[in-house]
């Protein structure tokens, strides 16, 4: 199974933004030695608690700082900016590091609309189908004309080069066809949702046509893991991130506590309930037991890949996260 990691490059609480992008790096560095497969960095914005609003510049500095793992982002908020610049970026990108870039966008804004506002210098947003704008900026990125004479007379530079997987991040069917009919890949959040369903990416493979982008169908699903060398070690790393989707939950957005901090916390039978059914989302254990249930999920769903998203408050924990899951499923 390959294996790779989503990061939001989360701030926790006692952690300063500086840290958190030095613990990107980190993470990026051992999951290189690891053998992983694939690290990419999420966007998100007008957020004191996440510190990748950036992807594609994250993107780059960790290719720059690795050797052989695929860096890229899950995914560029396709809303914000035109298929030129994301097509000049990201063949940017491949150019200087051939076969190891990856170009994962999504369709939402990634922020409050505050933030979608702001980043549109105050201007409504167009009316793109952001499917439509994502064939697009495909088109721009492999050296062919768009249905738009917008870009009749423009090339989207530098041509000629290796260029990256592509991939679009959902959760739909809808989004799944058109993956498939644009021959990219698709990325499933399960940390997000967590509700999967066979159909959908059955749909997906149903639809898929081959393109410059990829030959084959591919499926990678995101989950939120803890892991530790023992359960009870796992649920004490784990509590501070129930703790904050139980506080998201409810429309209270903070930083991740410490998990000293986090023990301190008492549960009503309510939330015990709502921490046990996000369980689903959030997996917990030793290695050995996530593994099993990532490899049931692989044998039922029939996905190719997984990443894992690591929110845990200390940098160890991540760490250790990544390293015993290598153990266990490469």
């Amino acid at each position: 199974m390959k294996i790779g990691i989503l990061d939001q490059g989360p701030i926790t609480k006692g952690h300063t933004p500086e840290q958190a992008l030095q613990f990107v790096e980190e993470l990026a560095i051992l999951a290189d030695s690891l053998g992983y497969s694939r690290m990419w960095m999420a966007e998100h914005h007008n957020t004191q608690w996440y510190v990748s609003t950036a992807p594609e510049i994250l993107a780059a500095h960790l290719a720059a700082k690795t050797k052989q793992i695929r860096i890229g982002t899950g995914g560029i908020m396709m809303m914000h900016y035109s298929p030129f610049k994301m097509a000049e970026v990201f063949k940017t990108l491949a150019g200087l590091n051939p076969g190891r870039i990856d170009f994962g966008v999504g369709r939402a804004p990634g922020g409050d609309p505050v933030a979608t506002r702001a980043l549109a210098e105050g201007r409504s947003q167009m009316g793109m189908d952001m499917y439509e704008k994502l064939s697009t900026t495909l088109r721009l990125m492999s050296d062919r004309k768009p249905n738009s004479t917008i870009y009749d007379s423009v090339i989207a530079s530098p041509t000629n080069i290796k260029l990256p997987e592509a991939f679009l991040l959902g959760s739909t069917g809808n989004s799944a066809i058109q993956a498939g009919k644009m021959g990219v890949g698709y990325a499933f959040a399960h940390f997000f949702s967590g509700e999967m369903h066979k159909e959908v990416f059955e749909a997906y493979r149903t639809y898929f046509e081959p393109s410059y982008f990829m030959e084959k169908p591919l499926i990678n699903v995101t989950y939120s893991v803890t892991v530790a060398p023992t359960l009870d070690e796992a649920e004490f790393y784990a509590k501070p991130l129930d703790i904050w989707r139980l506080n998201f939950l409810k429309g209270q957005i903070g930083q991740i506590l410490s998990p000293k901090e986090a023990a301190e916390v008492q549960f009503s039978e309510m939330d015990k309930i709502t921490v046990k059914q996000n369980r689903n989302i959030h997996l917990v254990g030793t290695a050995m037991q996530v593994a099993d249930r990532l490899r049931a999920d692989q044998e039922y769903f029939g996905f190719e890949e997984v990443m894992f998203n690591l929110n845990q408050h200390g940098q160890a924990s991540r760490l250790q996260c990544i390293q015993l899951l290598a153990k266990e499923l490469l």
